[in-house]
């Protein structure tokens, strides 16, 4: 499915491929064979929506994998990759380059989101370790530099902006992928494959987390030393596709409550399928991002939310109806 919706979406577009050219063009690079195609539907396909729809997937992926790992190390249903504070350190990150040109000549739009993730996800591990270090504690930690570093973007947004550099901030903070390069392809699949590598390596420790800390660690688990690992791994991986794509809500809330209503709560089989989902999610989100609404482009987070949040409420009012 996935395969197949990625060569579809890669031909959807403004200037329609066909699928047969898309297939040559790839193989063409990849050393299979000749493409009959133009050297316009080449660029197009190559150099523009391939990447995009690549780095879609792996941003969808990954979002929904650090989702489902969360949900399962804090044992809150609604835990996802932002909760950390790891999306607004991004943001501020990015807009303080963007806008007041810190770092100007050394730190790009990506790499300037990136250090604010990371500092911001720094701090929230100080907070919740001088707060006790327990699950709880780390969400209300998350939530307090979600606030923080949501407010000092709006400062600075308010303070510095003028309006054309606000729309673009704006653009980006609700996610976008219309800037895709095959660099970001390759650095989001490094640090997306090693950390789901880590986290599958992990998927049976996670299984003995769902009866409590307590509980794991009379199965022989190192509750802290795994949680630390855990929330390192879900945190790189969360700021390397959001200093990639910008903040894209609602795929690491609830693709991972689809994926156990699926194939249920053990991790060697949720955590694949929760991958694939999102990746396969997210390609198609970013297609209707892109041509749904003729020549103009909305956020793809916008696009996120309006096709999570019902499906969300459908998943509710179904898991209702069974424990009644």
């Amino acid at each position: 499915m996935l395969i197949v919706s990625i060569s579809v979406t890669v031909s959807i577009g403004p200037a329609n491929v066909s699928l047969r050219d898309v297939y040559g063009i790839i193989g063409q690079h990849l050393g299979f064979g000749t493409s009959t195609a133009g050297r316009l539907a080449d660029g197009i396909v190559w150099q523009l929506r391939l990447p995009r729809a690549l780095l879609a997937a792996l941003c969808g992926a990954g979002l929904a994998l650090c989702g489902a790992m969360l949900q399962s190390l804090l044992r809150n249903p609604l835990a996802d990759p932002f909760v950390l504070g790891v999306s607004s350190g991004a943001s501020t990150g990015a807009v303080a380059v963007a806008v007041l040109g810190v770092g100007a000549g050394t730190l790009t739009l990506s790499s300037g989101a990136f250090l604010g993730a990371v500092l911001s996800f720094a701090l929230m591990l100080a907070l919740a370790y001088v707060a006790g270090g327990t699950p709880d504690r780390v969400i209300l930690a998350g939530v307090a530099c979600t606030q923080l570093f949501s407010a000092l973007t709006s400062l600075i947004v308010l303070w510095s902006a003028n309006a054309e550099q606000t729309r673009g901030v704006l653009f980006w903070l609700l996610g976008s992928l219309s800037g895709a390069t095959w660099s970001d392809v390759a650095i989001a699949t490094t640090v997306f494959g090693v950390g789901a590598l880590v986290c599958l390596w992990y998927a049976t420790t996670l299984d003995a987390f769902a009866f409590g800390p307590e509980a794991a660690a009379a199965l022989g688990v190192a509750v802290g030393r795994t949680r630390i690992v855990l929330l390192l791994v879900t945190a790189v991986v969360t700021a390397a596709l959001v200093s990639a794509a910008g903040a894209i809500g609602f795929v690491g809330l609830v693709l991972p409550h689809v994926a156990r209503f699926l194939v249920g709560p053990r991790h060697t089989r949720l955590l694949p399928v929760t991958v694939l989902m999102g990746a396969v999610f997210m390609v198609w989100a970013d297609t209707l991002a892109r041509s749904a609404f003729g020549a103009r482009e909305v956020p793809v987070g916008v696009v996120t939310a309006l096709l999570g949040v019902p499906a969300f409420a459908i998943l509710l009012a179904r898991r209702r109806k069974q424990l009644a």
